[in-house]
Parts: structure tokens; sequence; C-alpha cells
């Protein structure tokens, strides 16, 4: 058997010698972009405590989260100082939205927690921070707020 499969294998090769090859260019091969991009987010809220924590959840996205100060050297922020710049100093409005990013927070994980700043800062990572951002965004909406 490994005979036959040795002489297959010299036929094959000996068959498509002959067939002229053109080296690809990578362009015309891959059509999408090579390094990911973040798009902003697809929906916006009509209410507006709502569209401001997809805001914030978007500036997190894109700017980079922080722990232990609104805003970080590198411009990165905390879920506060996210939600305190998309605010554009509504001073209402930023309540609203801690409320309502406090509320969320309580519901997934319990009335132990005191505050944004110390759910915020209690992360060593800000993938839960965001998501929380989201999900009071959708809590916001389902409130009407």
């Amino acid at each position: 058997m490994t005979a036959r499969l040795d002489e297959a294998a010299v036929a094959y090769e000996v068959n498509t010698a002959h067939i002229p090859t053109k080296p690809m260019a990578l362009a015309d091969v891959v059509t999408v972009p090579l390094t990911p991009t973040l798009q902003p987010p697809p929906q916006s809220y009509p209410t507006p405590v709502a569209a401001l924590l997809q805001r914030a959840h978007h500036r997190l996205l894109t700017g980079g989260w922080c722990s232990g100060a609104l805003v970080d050297a590198h411009g990165a922020r905390c879920m506060l100082g996210a939600i305190q710049i998309e605010a554009r100093g509504d001073a209402g409005l930023e309540a609203g939205a801690a409320a309502v990013l406090l509320a969320a927070i309580r519901r997934r994980f319990g009335d132990h927690v005191d505050s944004v700043p110390s759910f915020n800062d209690a992360h060593g990572s800000g993938r839960i921070p965001i998501r929380m951002l989201a999900q009071a965004a959708h809590l916001a909406d389902a409130r009407g707020l």
C-alpha cells in the first residue's frame, strides 16, 4: 500500500508540474480590514438617561477604562468619569444616569454595593464595569428615563 501511495504522489507531482501559476497579492484575497475597528453603537436610545449611559459605554470601549480616578494620565475614564464627560455639564442628567447605573449594579450584584466608584474600583479590568453600563442603558430605556 505504501508503494502505491508513493507512486500516486509522484504521478500527481508530474501531472501538475506543468500548470503555470502566478503569485497572488494579499490584497486580492483579503477583502476586510486587517485590524479590527470599533464601530459606533448600532442603536440610539430615545430617552436621555439611556442615551447618556449608551454614550458612556461607548466612551469606555473606545477611550479606555481606569480605576482609582475619574480620568487617568492616558485619558481613560472610570464609569462615573465617562458619564460626567458625556453629560456635557447637565448635573441632573448625570445624577439620573448614576442612579440608574447603581440600581443596575445592585440588581446584578446585590444591595451590599455601596456606590458606583467602589464597584468600579473593585475590578481589575474594565470588562464587567463596561458591561454594566450597557445593562444600565437597557434598564433606563425600559423605565423610560
